[in-house]
């Protein structure tokens, strides 16, 4: 059951250190790209190594099926809160593409690895195009889930804009609402976070809504959006997302991911997906590369390794070198 909700302000927010849950994994910190990255981590040192990037409202604990599967197939498996997130460090810049790519590879070389298999969700999803295109020899594979090439959603949401462009900017993607200062930050972690809930439930597939697993992950996202700093950092991704396409950074990025990975990768998308939608994932096929394989789950809506693991994780170790 939901806990019931204090209506008004946002009450005291938890300690960053709650989000380290426990299971069948040890959390550490890594020093990577000047800051200080919580992980998760299963497997044994010296393995393959797999890094899996969370998105939004999510924090590394989305990953809690995937990690021991991976860490059980013989890899060894490293879930991170990404830059503002969870236990992670909250600086007052750094959440532009560039730099959040940077995060990811000086993560790979801090775990002493010189490659990694990266997997990514959402907007770690993105970041994982990113590191593919901005640090090709430090990605041995991409995986991505709900997450099309950043060109493909960009395209699509101008050529689109009644359809892809709305779902992004002003419906279910709340981005344009991200832009003002304060009010979206406060609409995230007032009444312990419900606002998570509502976005998560107009995202998410039919069938996993109604599920006691959606109320767990939900519960877990909620509390994780109200530690300190984390609502604001989470939006300034999205604010950099917008701001950038009229600025020359913007062009100087476009230009900098249209590199076509040369590694295999896949990407793994919800027929149902409200906010992405499947045709463009399609469109990553321009940008993809040679190696691209896509898989299209039916009625899943935007978080495949949520609401499908079972057939998530399959397609992952399907993919991933025995």
């Amino acid at each position: 059951m939901l806990r019931a909700r204090r209506r008004g302000r946002p009450g005291r927010a938890p300690d960053a250190s709650s989000v380290r849950l426990p299971g069948p994994w040890h959390h550490r910190d890594i020093s990577a790209n000047g800051i200080r990255l919580h992980v998760a981590e299963c497997g044994a040192p010296g393995a393959p190594l797999v890094v899996l990037l969370h998105g939004f409202p999510e924090f590394w604990w989305t990953w809690r099926r995937q990690l021991p599967a991976i860490a059980d197939a013989g890899f060894r498996a490293v879930a991170v809160d990404l830059r503002g997130y969870g236990d992670s460090d909250k600086p007052p810049r750094g959440y532009d593409l560039w730099t959040l790519a940077g995060d990811v590879a000086g993560l790979i070389r801090a775990l002493g690895e010189p490659s990694a298999w990266v997997v990514g969700h959402g907007w770690g999803g993105m970041i994982g195009w990113t590191v593919t295109a901005l640090h090709p020899r430090l990605v041995a594979g991409l995986v991505v889930l709900g997450a099309p090439h950043p060109l493909a959603v960009r395209r699509n949401v101008v050529r689109d804009p009644r359809g892809q462009g709305r779902a992004v900017l002003a419906g279910r993607g709340h981005v344009l609402a991200a832009q003002v200062p304060r009010r979206p930050e406060h609409l995230l972690r007032v009444d312990d976070g419900a606002h998570v809930e509502r976005l998560m439930r107009q995202r998410a597939g039919a069938d996993w809504v109604d599920t006691e697993d959606f109320t767990v992950s939900v519960e877990g996202n909620r509390r994780a959006i109200q530690v300190a700093g984390a609502a604001h950092s989470a939006l300034e991704y999205y604010r950099w997302a917008v701001r950038s396409q009229v600025r020359a950074e913007g062009r100087r990025f476009a230009a900098a991911v249209e590199r076509r990975p040369s590694v295999p990768v896949l990407q793994v998308h919800g027929a149902d997906d409200p906010y992405l939608f499947t045709s463009t994932a399609e469109t990553s096929q321009r940008w993809g590369g040679p190696h691209l394989r896509t898989e299209v789950l039916a009625a899943t809506g935007h978080f495949p390794h949520a609401e499908r693991p079972s057939a998530t994780t399959s397609l992952l170790l399907d993919f991933l070198p025995r």
